[in-house]
């Protein structure tokens, strides 16, 4: 990489573009030194290990470098692209070649991040495998060694720990630390002041987890050399893991070994629905948006929610609180090229269904665009999940982390069924409610669910519950 030491040069960097992250893979640029650029244009797409993310550059001039090429990760703070903001034309450098790896660009002052936006929660409050940045300690020595040494024996249930490294955490984090059996003092925190979280102790169990192999056997008394590990590339194809589809891997192992899940099921007829959404179809009032049964299953959840409230809610592990939402942020799983991923539709409880039929249309298409915003998964409070459309009957779904229940949607079939005491067939489906026990127990389960089945049966109830 060509340093650049014109004081007309400025060097833009790669911004924080979601709370805490530290990297971003560079996915396409849409400028070529030479090219000119004008504030506010978007320059490149990057994706973090929340979503894709177009960049726009902070200011007018004549592109001089590019930095990195496309498909390279590139830490947070790290100049990318150079640009000659002097009014006069630059010379031309050539793109980057794809197999170098060039040094960061060094500091420049002047350089103006671009705005930050809003972290994505996706596949929710997750603890995101990417890299935070850790506090700033001192070098170790002496004394830290012994307060290291201190803090293992408080873990381990014996003397109090004195000195200045004692890791930052609440009571409840020390004890989750200890039963898990994690030295608070190799967890980077995230949190503020530098306070370790919950989160943070998932992050490091799961960091230890990964690498973990059985015991190998006791070595023979000669040892050959290790033969060099091959793959067959025509049989195999080997697939990075970063971005989303890491993001989501965290996010489910955090989610499904953190909330204590319980799901359940209910087979019901929702034929009255399907004749529903035919009407709704030809009704001028949804001339122009998407009709189709997720959208009175949406409705029908929501409906439960209103009568069912306390199911709408979170785990405060650090405060020891259960937060009781009164408004719901309803996600919904739309499966995309670069995996899995979770926006909600913010206060969809006060949506009238044509809203709620636009928001939904909004979403979906969004999402199959690649286009879905960070802020667009943040806070979400319930999910659906509409495994139906692959032809799945049911499932047992992992919750959304840091929420408290997600709806499966089975196919809907026309099966046999025992109607007005005849066998008819009827358009059948099977939903499954997976809820964290922690803050819904069985019976407040059960009613949601039962409630959500009833809508469905008999959509009329959307006018006399709601």
């Amino acid at each position: 990489m060509t340093t650049m030491t014109n004081a007309s040069v400025r060097e833009f960097k790669m911004p924080d573009v979601g709370e805490g992250l530290t990297e971003a893979e560079i996915l396409k640029w849409y400028v070529q030194p030479g090219d000119t650029v004008t504030d506010g244009q978007v320059v490149c797409e990057v994706e973090t290990a929340k979503a894709a993310v177009e960049l726009p550059i902070p200011y007018d001039g004549v592109v001089r470098a590019l930095h990195f090429p496309e498909g390279t990760t590139v830490d947070v703070g790290t100049s990318i692209i150079a640009v000659d903001v002097s009014g006069g034309a630059a010379p031309a450098e050539e793109a980057p070649a794809p197999a170098a790896v060039p040094e960061p660009a060094p500091e420049e002052p002047k350089a103006e991040p671009a705005a930050r936006k809003p972290v994505l929660v996706g596949y929710g409050v997750a603890t995101s495998s990417t890299r935070r940045r850790p506090r700033r300690t001192a070098a170790p020595d002496a004394s830290a060694q012994q307060a290291t040494a201190a803090v293992q024996t408080e873990l381990n249930g014996h003397a109090p720990v004195t000195g200045a490294s004692r890791p930052l955490a609440k009571p409840p984090v020390r004890k989750l630390a200890k039963d898990l059996g994690v030295d608070l003092t190799t967890v980077t925190p995230t949190g503020p002041d530098g306070i370790i979280t919950r989160e943070d102790v998932h992050a490091a169990v799961a960091a230890v987890r990964a690498p973990e192999e059985p015991a190998a056997a006791p070595a023979p008394s000669a040892p050959a050399p290790a033969a060099p590990v091959s793959y067959d590339t025509a049989r195999e194809t080997r697939v990075p893991i970063k971005g989303v589809r890491k993001a989501t891997a965290a996010a489910m192992v955090g989610s499904k070994f953190t909330a204590p899940h319980v799901t359940e099921f209910v087979t019901v007829d929702v034929t009255r629905t399907m004749k529903l959404v035919e009407e709704l179809k030809q009704d001028k009032e949804f001339a122009g948006l998407r009709v189709n049964p997720l959208l009175l299953i949406a409705k029908a959840l929501l409906v439960a929610i209103k009568r069912n409230p306390e199911v709408n809610a979170s785990w405060d592990e650090a405060a020891q609180e259960i937060v009781v939402k009164h408004y719901v942020n309803l996600g919904i799983a739309a499966a995309t090229p670069r995996g899995l991923i979770v926006p909600n539709i913010k206060d969809a409880h006060a949506k009238t269904l044509p809203q709620l039929a636009e928001s939904l249309g909004e979403l979906v298409s969004t999402a199959r665009e690649g286009k879905t915003s960070p802020s667009a998964m943040q806070a979400g409070t319930v999910t659906i999940t509409n495994v139906g459309v692959f032809g799945v009957d049911t499932g047992t779904p992992i919750l959304n982390p840091g929420e408290s229940a997600i709806l499966a949607v089975g196919a809907i079939k026309l099966q046999p069924w025992v109607h007005k005491g005849k066998v008819k067939p009827r358009q059948v489906t099977t939903l499954a409610l997976s809820f964290d026990h922690r803050l819904v127990d069985g019976e407040l389960g059960s009613k949601v669910l039962a409630d959500v089945a009833a809508v469905l049966e008999q959509p009329k109830r959307l006018i006399t519950w709601a």
